[in-house]
């Protein structure tokens, strides 16, 4: 079974640096690009782990943690 990570970071760049280095070591990865969006695609799906900045428009990272606890 793979484990499913969810990044959250609003550097598009980071985002895919991040997806590169995880894909290649078999994880599967799924990016979101604010808060808003991370909260809404962590909701959909079960993540083994949630990798997110803490400043980032719309929502930051800490309130995204939050509002999923």
């Amino acid at each position: 079974m793979t484990a499913s990570i969810l990044t959250v970071d609003d550097s598009p760049s980071l985002r895919m640096a991040i997806k590169i280095a995880l894909t290649g070591a078999g994880y599967t990865v799924t990016e979101a690009g604010d808060g808003v969006e991370g909260l809404a695609k962590a909701k959909g799906a079960k993540f083994d782990l949630i990798i997110t900045d803490l400043n980032m428009p719309n929502m930051d990272g800490l309130t995204m943690i939050r509002e999923l606890r």
